[in-house]
Order: C-alpha cells, then structure tokens, then sequence
C-alpha cells in the first residue's frame, strides 16, 4: 500500500481544472505533491503560476513536457530545441527539479534515425538544463506511439541513451502505463537505479477504447503496479508516486470526487 504522503497528481489527471483549482483540489485531498502540465501553466501565465505553486504547499515533483526532438528538416529540428530550451526555463520559474521528455517521433523518418535525432537534440540542449539545475527525463513511451510519438519505447532503450550520453542532468521517468508489458522490466529497473526521478501510476483498461485517452484506476486494470513499485524502490528511489490518468470519461466528471477516488485507491492499489 502507498503512503497517502508520497501521492503526487499531473494537473492532466483533472485537466478540466486551472492550474489553481488543481492546486486547491490537491491539497483538499491530502495530497503532497503536483506534476505540472504546460497547458495549465501557460494558461496561468509563469509568473502567476510560480506564485501559486510557491504559496500551495505541495512539492512541485515534475514538469511535463519537454522533447519531441525528430524533425525532417534541420529547420524543424532547430525549433524543437528552442521550445526546450523554454520549457527547461519555465520548469527552473516553478521549481520543478524534473523535465519528462516525450522524445518523438515523426512518420517518414525510420525508427534508429529518429533515435539518432533525440539523443542529438538532448545533448544539445543538456549544457542549458545543467546550468539551470533541472533534471530531464527520458520517458520510455509504449510501442503502440512509436509511429508518431516516441522513439523511445522500452526502459532498455533510455538506458543505453543515458550510457552514450552520460548520467549527470538526465534521468529516467518510468511510467507503469508504457512499461509494464516489458519482460525486461525489472532488469532494467534495476539497472537504472538512481537514474530514476520520476514514477508514473495509472492501470491498463480492458479493452482498451483509447491508446492515448483510456487509462484507468488504479485497481480497474491489469498492470502489477505494486510489483512494479516494489522494483524501483528496490533500485533506491523513494520520491513522489504520481497518478498520470488521460481519460476522456473521467475529464467530463466532477474533478473533485475523482481525486477523492484517486485518493483511496492510491492508498490500496499504488
């Protein structure tokens, strides 16, 4: 069973609310922390949204999202590492220590050279978020998004990024969601180790009705999340578990009994 006081939400988990009702929802609930997404900090402006997270009392655990490096052109590919070159700033103003990169994807350009241009385009932008004390954060994204998505979809791939590029300003985001399917999992977990900065709960619906906006529950699918936990904290970490549900069904629900469930099955079921 989780601790409620390792319970972080992703402000996508309530996206009908604004960046204030999330951090008031939030705290309401007992939770600790908050992943922060850009449309909700962009709609709040950076500056008033800091202002907001500063004064919440939650821990600001991740920002979400960087990445979306592969690009046809040289052109396109320039531009995806100005935008991270912003989203590592806005990340520093709200005191995020994590960026969680969705690396990309783009049809047309085949898998092994889109890898090439995402492990480009973070060395290129790592000398910034060194220099601005944020963390980025490979996240692995399950096959079913390979085509236009990420590149990057095993736990196996991200670790031998990390080996290429060197460990100091990147880490490792592991969400349940894209992960669990693995055999190698727990290997390598277990060979990521202190790469690791950020958990991802949420549970795999049966059937599936949305491969991006379908997630459930947790405890109303099949992912061994309790199992899974207990590999990363073997590997050492022992930061914030935070519930990332896309979900088109609970989005047009009231938001404030949706966390009161999120709540009680983070207790039982993360």
């Amino acid at each position: 069973m989780a601790e409620i006081e390792r319970l972080c939400i992703h402000t996508m988990t309530t996206r009908p609310w604004t960046l204030r009702q999330a951090v008031d929802g939030y705290r309401a609930a007992g939770a600790a922390g908050i992943t922060v997404w850009q449309e909700h900090l962009e709609s709040a402006g950076v500056a008033e949204g800091a202002r907001t997270l500063a004064d919440s009392g939650l821990r600001v655990a991740g920002y979400c999202r960087g990445g979306f490096f592969p690009g046809h052109t040289a052109s396109e590919r320039s531009a995806a590492l100005d935008r991270n070159r912003v989203a590592i700033d806005e990340a520093a103003a709200i005191g995020a220590p994590v960026l969680v990169l969705v690396c990309g994807a783009v049809p047309g350009i085949p898998l092994d050279d889109a890898r090439r241009q995402i492990a480009d385009g973070i060395a290129a932008i790592l000398p910034h978020a060194r220099a601005a004390g944020v963390t980025l954060a490979i996240e692995p994204l399950h096959p079913m998004y390979a085509a236009d998505r990420s590149a990057v979809n095993t736990l196996s791939q991200a670790n031998d990024m990390i080996d290429a590029l060197g460990d100091e300003g990147l880490g490792i985001a592991i969400d349940v969601y894209h992960t669990w399917w693995d055999p190698a999992l727990e290997a390598e977990i277990a060979r990521a180790g202190a790469r690791i900065v950020s958990f991802h709960v949420s549970d795999w619906r049966l059937p599936t009705r949305d491969i991006l906006n379908d997630r459930a529950l947790m405890g109303d699918g099949c992912i061994p999340i309790a199992t899974i936990r207990s590999w990363v904290e073997r590997a050492g970490f022992r930061g914030p578990v935070e519930v990332e549900i896309f979900s088109g069904e609970r989005w047009i629900g009231d938001q404030a009994r949706w966390v009161s469930a999120i709540k009680e099955r983070f207790v039982t079921h993360a």
